[in-house]
């Protein structure tokens, strides 16, 4: 993580404030690059007058939303047959239960695309059920840019006002994202022991 860091510095110093851009859509593609991490770095960069902050969050708001239309196009792409034909064939798992979370998404896309963009561990993920669902590109495009606008510009200040002690945002947002990933698993849990408990009862 150091290396790349390292690389996101030195990318943001030599192009100026669309690296930024550049490494938040590298960071919405790969989410193991956590954006609690990058977005503070690039304010602490605009501190450091490599860039203006309003130009820091401007470019990191368009590099969120091209990540996710990236993320979007690819769940479009897989489709929701595909999806539910790889479901079939997952143990513990069926095509109906991808069915109902689209359909659940097809009521509440709206609202699920704008604060998935402010839960650390959904961000990127959230587009992918939008693409599956044809969400419309326009709305997809103005709820991803407004969660993403309120993000970035949260620990892009952060990272502006602490300077040197940008790090010390991770400290908090890390532990939200772990809770996320935990709860996450939790459900996933769940949902496999009462499946394997229903197979049980019905052989």
């Amino acid at each position: 993580m150091e290396a790349v860091l390292d690389w996101v510095v030195l990318v943001m110093r030599t192009i100026g404030s669309p690296g930024v851009g550049l490494a938040t859509a590298l960071e919405t593609v790969f989410p193991p690059v956590p954006s609690e991490l990058v977005l503070p770095l690039a304010g602490y960069t605009a501190s450091q007058g490599y860039y203006s902050l309003g130009a820091a969050i401007a470019w990191a708001t368009a590099g969120s939303l091209v990540g996710a239309l990236a993320l979007y196009w690819l769940g479009a792409a897989w489709g929701l047959e595909r999806i539910c034909a790889l479901a079939d064939r997952i143990p513990l798992m069926h095509a109906h239960d991808v069915r109902r979370a689209v359909t659940w998404f097809g009521r509440h896309g709206r609202t699920a695309v704008f604060v998935g963009r402010l839960v650390p561990g959904v961000r990127s993920l959230i587009s992918i059920p939008a693409g599956i669902d044809r969400m419309p590109l326009p709305r997809f495009c103005l709820f991803t840019t407004a969660g993403s606008l309120v993000w970035n510009a949260a620990l892009i200040l952060a990272g502006y006002e602490l300077g040197a002690q940008w790090h010390l945002v991770e400290g908090y947002v890390g532990p939200v994202s772990n809770v996320v990933y935990v709860l996450i698993g939790l459900v996933v849990v769940f949902v496999a022991a009462r499946r394997l408990r229903h197979r049980l009862t019905t052989d």
